[in-house]
């Protein structure tokens, strides 16, 4: 199995500095998807938090193949709600992406400890969570087009508020 890390905000460390980014995947169905974002994680140095329900249980043999031997090096964390989410990223700003947003993703100066977060691959994040992030974005698609596979927008989104930080 899979072992998250404990989920206790930074307030409760006493201090908070920032230095990575955080995806966050709400509701993940596939599980490919989550071992590619760990190991997308693990590269990057990115935290990975995923908000429960999970589609699937973390030590399933899809997850581990997609992630190969980078488990050991991905900062994991898993949410029972997203009201957890929230108070465990805590005074981070928390950035939807949504095929609905009429903000690109590149039009936004992202933030060290920000929580880049995706709903789920069959039907996105709920408006209701939509409507507490403090930005909403979309990463653009051409006319007609559904969504992108939700480790491939992660990449898109890490590696963007990354290069805007100088890799670093």
């Amino acid at each position: 199995m899979i072992e998250p890390r404990p989920t206790e905000p930074p307030a409760a460390w006493g201090w908070y500095e920032p230095r990575v980014f955080r995806i966050a995947f709400h509701a993940p169905e596939i599980p490919p998807n989550t071992g590619n974002a760990i190991r997308l994680a693990a590269n990057t140095g990115a935290e990975l938090h995923l908000v429960e329900p999970l589609g699937f249980a973390l030590d399933e043999r899809n997850v581990r193949r997609a992630g190969l031997d980078y488990h050991e090096l991905a900062d994991l964390r898993v949410h029972a709600t997203f009201d957890d989410l929230e108070r465990a990223t805590a005074p981070a700003r928390i950035v939807a992406f949504t095929t609905t947003a009429t903000r690109l993703h590149t039009d936004l100066a992202y933030e060290p400890g920000d929580v880049l977060l995706f709903g789920s691959e069959s039907s996105g994040l709920p408006p209701a969570i939509q409507a507490r992030a403090g930005d909403r974005v979309r990463i653009p698609m051409v006319p007609g087009s559904r969504s992108l596979n939700l480790a491939n927008a992660a990449a898109v989104a890490v590696y963007e508020a990354w290069r805007q930080h100088g890799f670093s």
